[in-house]
């Protein structure tokens, strides 16, 4: 069977066929170790944090550094002088980036957003020419999308490309905001519309054009050492070779790689959050108060126990959809697609589940990050111990590759729009097996498996969308609180159900041990602290909707979410116990 996006929520999943972090092999955790060495080596001495308004060429210099190891190809085709990671391990490596602090936002500008148009939409001649450059640094690379009036709506945008026939050329004029790299770049990915065109189309420019102009570096809340300007285009000449793509197929461009780099940054995101819990960790490890560790305090092993579980889920779900993203590339190879088709197909299949993870996982780094300067305490606050950085890094993440209200919005739309436009997904069929006999079952049964549980959070979720589209029909695309809570279910079942499967694959593969044990407490606290959510969740969009039968969907919801039964406080300080024992995160 193929596999298809958010078929998730209408099929079940066998534990064998998914990916879990606990199968890395070797190379893959050598590529890891080799990257978090090197930064260490080159950021973590660092008394003052970087600042791009004061100095550019630390970053600049230390890309130059990465693309010696190899690290600025890891994403281009051997052809071209990189390496062509599959993509789980390209999420890897963004975990292990992620302790570069802001540096990973400038790496990641050049080898994500700023060079994956090229290779996913390049022709032959504008991959030879770009993409062995932007591999060894020579080329540094930035994406030039927003615009001062065009943020989360980019086809919006008002920089324009008339057509200058003469010269066999376009002359590009506007103004791009918040451009990351900008004030080193020497290529940067401009969208633009060209004369009256109704879509963006995109084209490779080089500063060594002309007609480029840079504003002053951009003062921000966080990731200070990268570069972040505006570039302003004066009749920027851009030869006609140089469109990327088909006209006006940009805004195509830019949601495709949007995709990607919403499922990196949720990569991204888990490898932040593991930062700050070890940091957390050996602090309240060192820390002595009234005698001892701060450790051994109850509300501290409720924060490590807290955040580890987050983590857990996170990466559990993250790198289930970067193999499936692997999985599906494979398949779209033996139909014999190009290459080009392969990654950009396989990523849009996964659009939905890339959505969530970035929601998710964002927003575990911020509670993370959030915990480690409480466990701090005024130390925290301070800027000597680093960890204030980190909380203020952290910020961005809500808000770039489309802010978490967006992607919310985004994840429901598009499956919705696979359900009952292109009929990619019957949900309609799956919402009939919903039948009375089936909600009476349940009602008998005392004790639900974790699957059962996980089973009732889809048919929630299938009633409740039902419901909603039976309240407001087309108008429910302006009920945006609905929506997002909606989505918010659908996340948290996926990933409940990303923890549950990774945990039964281990049990399956390697018996019973106490570190299994732990995995298997954290499934079940999950599952504990997902019902909660989705409670909540689900009675607010009852709350909100018109007159209508609520009281069927609150039996509903009381029949499909029985509170778990177990101890969240004793599971939570057996994790934290674990974590303070090996002094690490390294589950």
């Amino acid at each position: 069977m193929k596999i298809k996006g958010g078929d998730f929520l209408i099929h079940k999943t066998d534990p064998s066929s998914i990916f879990i972090p606990e199968e890395w092999n070797e190379e893959q955790i050598m590529l890891r170790d080799m990257v978090q060495d090197f930064l260490k080596k080159e950021l973590h001495h660092l008394t003052e944090e970087p600042d791009a308004t004061k100095d550019i060429t630390f970053a600049k210099e230390l890309l130059d550094k990465s693309a010696e190891l190899g690290l600025c190809g890891l994403h281009i085709n051997e052809t071209y002088g990189g390496t062509n990671l599959d993509f789980n391990s390209g999420l890897l490596f963004t975990e292990a980036m992620s302790w570069g602090f802001s540096f990973a936002t400038t790496m990641g500008a050049h080898v994500s957003i700023g060079s994956l148009p090229i290779v996913y939409y390049g022709n032959e001649e504008q991959k030879k020419k770009y993409l062995p450059k932007i591999a060894n640094a020579e080329m540094k690379a930035a994406y030039a999308l927003t615009e001062p009036s065009a943020g989360s709506d980019a086809n919006s945008g008002k920089t324009k490309a008339t057509i200058d026939q003469e010269n066999n050329r376009y002359l590009i004029n506007g103004q791009k905001m918040w451009i990351t790299n900008a004030g080193f770049a020497d290529l940067f990915i401009v969208f633009a519309k060209i004369e009256d065109d109704k879509n963006l189309s995109a084209f490779l420019v080089e500063k060594s054009f002309g007609g480029i102009t840079l504003g002053e570096e951009e003062k921000k809340l966080g990731i200070k050492g990268s570069s972040t300007r505006q570039v302003f285009f004066t009749d920027c000449p851009v030869p006609k070779e140089n469109l990327l793509g088909e006209r006006e197929g940009g805004f195509k461009i830019a949601l495709n790689i949007l995709n990607s780099g919403r499922i990196k940054l949720a990569a991204g995101a888990v490898g932040g959050s593991k930062f700050a819990l070890n940091k957390a960790i050996n602090y309240a490890i060192e820390r002595k108060q009234f005698g001892k560790s701060i450790a051994e305090f109850a509300a501290m092993k409720h924060k490590m126990g807290e955040m580890a579980r987050k983590i857990f889920a996170a990466e559990s779900a993250v790198y289930r959809t970067g193999k499936n993203i692997d999985q599906k590339e494979q398949e779209l190879q033996k139909e014999g697609k190009s290459e080009n088709e392969v990654k950009l197909e396989a990523l849009r299949e996964y659009a939905i589940e890339c959505a969530m993870m970035k929601v998710y996982s964002t927003e575990v780094l911020d509670y993370c990050v959030d915990e480690a300067l409480q466990i701090y305490g005024g130390m925290g606050y301070s800027a000597e111990a680093g960890v204030e950085m980190g909380y203020r890094d952290a910020r961005i993440t809500r808000i770039y590759e489309g802010t978490n209200e967006i992607n919310r919005m985004l994840a429901f739309a598009e499956l919705m729009k696979r359900a009952f436009k292109t009929k990619e997904l019957n949900l309609k069929q799956a919402g009939k097996k919903i039948p009375s006999t089936l909600i009476k079952r349940f009602f008998r049964i005392q004790k639900l498996t974790s699957e059962q549980v996980i089973e009732n959070y889809k048919n929630l979720f299938l009633i409740l969308s039902k419901y909603s589209f039976d309240a407001f029909g087309m108008e429910l695309e302006n009920e945006q609180e609905v929506i997002m809570n909606l989505s918010d279910i659908l996340a948290e079942t996926y990933v409940a159900e990303s923890v549950y499967l990774r945990v039964k694959k281990l049990k399956q593969s390697k018996g019973s041990n106490s570190t299994i044990q732990h995995k298997e407490n954290i499934s079940a606290l999950q599952l504990y602290e997902a019902n909660i959510k989705i409670v909540h969740c689900a009675n607010t969009i009852v709350d909100s909707l018109p007159d209508t039968k609520n009281k069927v969907l609150r039996y509903y919801i009381k029949l499909l979410t029985p509170q778990p039964h177990l101890n969240p406080t004793r599971i939570r300080r057996s994790i934290a116990e674990s974590l303070v024992e090996s002094k690490s995160y390294n589950w």
